[in-house]
């Protein structure tokens, strides 16, 4: 497996796995987004340097992404990483990728990354569960927008915040 950094020529890749996965968009209460809304959700990425959005493949040629995974650099504190959004493509979840892509994130962090965030929008019981197999705990109660989880990272032998610390959430972020 292999992660590979979303360009905006990407953005129809990144439409056709939204439309490929409609159940995450249906438990949102939303419709997939249009192609245009995928062209400036990138665009809109790309002018963040905080943001990483990148494409999921198996790294065995030119076939279509597995999933996505959409995360924020040092958000909300200094030392942390966010994952935004995890996507699987539809047909294939459930089935290991969704840990592996998340241990590979891992892997790739800077040393001085000390925790790992999830936000899980909406209500979720799913992705609650597949976070907390993956040894998040509940952070902080956002709702009915979202909730967040989060895992410290033994990284560098600093002082690791315990999971569970609350996390503040700055607006304009």
């Amino acid at each position: 497996m292999k992660l590979q950094t979303l360009a905006l020529h990407h953005a129809p890749l990144l439409h056709e796995l939204y439309a490929d996965t409609p159940d995450y968009f249906a438990l949102l209460g939303t419709q997939i987004p249009s192609l245009g809304e995928v062209e400036r959700d990138v665009q809109t990425a790309l002018f963040d340097p905080r943001r990483r959005l990148e494409l999921i493949y198996t790294g065995a040629g030119d076939e279509p992404p597995l999933g996505s995974l959409d995360y924020k650099l040092d958000f909300p504190d200094s030392g942390d990483v966010t994952i935004n959004l995890l996507l699987i493509r539809g047909v294939l979840q459930s089935g290991g990728l969704g840990q592996q892509a998340v241990g590979l994130l891992e892997k790739q962090l800077a040393p001085q990354t000390r925790r790992l965030l999830a936000s899980v929008l909406g209500d979720n019981p799913r992705a609650v569960a597949f976070w907390e197999r993956l040894g998040f705990r509940f952070a902080t109660d956002a709702r009915p927008v979202m909730t967040w989880y989060a895992k410290s990272l033994e990284r560098t032998g600093a002082p690791v915040p315990a999971a569970g610390k609350e996390v503040k959430i700055r607006a304009g972020a």
